[in-house]
């Protein structure tokens, strides 16, 4: 390697001076500067070097002001013609404790001889020095902060806002599908509700009457970063019925109400199908019970028995398969006397279905009326689900008002309820209302 030490070069004839070839770099020594070149019109970020309290800034230079701690100053240096500073703000807290720009001595920011003041989050600002009549002039100033999301992105199902939440809802079978976490853990826990399909009433003939179907189940877990009221069966105490959701897609299972049974079959309803998010799955709610040899069958919450024998007979068991807190209770019994041909009321998912009403009540023979279901506010509207069917009789029994089953009669419960249906008297019990899935989380 050669070396040549001259104080001038200048060209041999004309007036342009070439240093070297097409292709290569022509390098400045280690800590050696340059004059007369001029700029580019940009500045080099001192990222080893973040300020967090008054500082002079320096021609050529960019900062990132750290005001996390505190409001500071930024001085400018003395203007010269082409003299260029940018400054940004480095933890987005300009707006709580801004920065301040002064210019050196009676020298003008804009033509104007002041301050100035950066106030906006994630602002950032480019000056440059043009002359004494105008100035440091900014030429860019960003007042948006082009920051990713901090928070957990997903897609899938009906997508409406609450204040800083989305909410999913998902009516049939769909796809929760996450494409970015939250940066913070605790907002990666969403929340959600499970609701299965409703179990259908029971078919009779022979002027006897069944039972209500049984609502379907219903699963439920509040985190404590959406803010909203949920219901009695919040299961977020319970760590096993937390999820914690990754970047990745989630099936989405929305069950179907259990279908009417065709007459003249004397038989017990059809259960609902299993809802599914995750590791969470709810049970479809049980089939009420028809006439005296078909028994009500179990589910997240169980269907109510048929009239049709002078010894009482039992509703079907809820929570089936059982998890905590309980998906569901247990469908109503009938009575045990004549008149018997009653049917019981189907379980909700805060409350077992009603006994038949004996000959010897007040308000006369009839059907038990549905369980109660639960209500919650996690579609950002009180809603009830998972109510249990009336049963029916004498007089048919209305269900219960908190989670919409269908009342007697042969009433079908409306779709994505996961309502029961009702019994009927000599015919088709009504078919449970289709479940339902909502995914919540803090968005922003």
């Amino acid at each position: 390697m050669s070396k040549i030490e001259v104080n001038t070069v200048e060209p041999q004839c004309g007036t342009t001076l070439t240093l070297g070839g097409c292709g290569q770099t022509v390098a400045l020594g280690s800590g050696a500067s340059q004059t007369g070149f001029g700029r580019t019109g940009t500045v080099d970020w001192q990222t080893g070097s973040i300020k967090t309290s008054t500082f002079t800034a320096a021609n050529g230079e960019g900062y990132f002001a750290n005001t996390s701690g505190g409001a500071f100053t930024m001085n400018l240096p003395a203007g010269s013609a082409g003299a260029i500073v940018s400054v940004a703000d480095y933890t987005n807290t300009f707006q709580t404790n801004a920065l301040t720009v002064a210019p050196n001595g009676s020298e003008k920011i804009g033509g104007i001889a002041g301050t100035r003041s950066l106030n906006v989050e994630g602002q950032s600002a480019t000056w440059v020095y043009i002359d004494g009549t105008e100035g440091w002039k900014n030429v860019q100033d960003s007042t948006s902060n082009l920051t990713g999301n901090p928070y957990l992105s997903a897609t899938g199902g009906t997508i409406t806002t609450s204040g800083n939440d989305k909410i999913h809802t998902f009516t049939g079978p769909g796809t929760f599908t996450v494409s970015a976490v939250a940066q913070c853990a605790a907002n990666n826990l969403v929340s959600h509700l499970v609701v299965a399909g409703g179990g259908a009433g029971g078919t009779t003939d022979n002027s006897k009457s069944s039972g209500a179907g049984g609502g379907g189940g219903y699963r439920e877990v509040k985190s404590p970063v959406t803010p909203y009221t949920a219901s009695p069966l919040d299961g977020y105490p319970s760590a096993p019925n937390r999820i914690t959701v990754t970047a990745q897609a989630y099936p989405i299972t929305v069950g179907a109400g259990g279908a009417s049974v065709p007459s003249p079959t004397s038989s017990a309803g059809s259960q609902g199908a299993t809802s599914t998010f995750s590791t969470i799955s709810s049970a479809g709610g049980g089939g009420g019970g028809g006439k005296a040899t078909a028994n009500a069958g179990t589910g997240g919450s169980g269907g109510g028995a048929a009239g049709g024998s002078y010894s009482p007979r039992c509703g079907a068991a809820g929570n089936t398969p059982p998890v905590s807190p309980a998906q569901g209770f247990p469908g109503g019994c009938s009575h045990p006397g004549p008149p018997d041909q009653n049917g019981a009321g189907g379980g909700g998912a805060t409350v077992a279905g009603s006994q038949t009403r004996p000959a010897s009540n007040p308000s006369g023979t009839g059907g038990g009326s549905g369980g109660a279901g639960a209500a919650t506010e996690i579609t950002a509207s009180p809603l009830g689900f998972s109510g249990g069917g009336g049963g029916s009789g004498g007089s048919n029994a209305n269900a219960n008002p908190v989670g919409r089953g269908a009342n007697g009669g042969g009433n079908s419960a409306a779709v994505n309820t996961g309502g029961g249906g009702g019994g009927n008297v000599s015919g088709i019990g009504g078919s449970g209302g289709s479940g339902i899935v909502v995914i919540r989380y803090r968005f922003q």
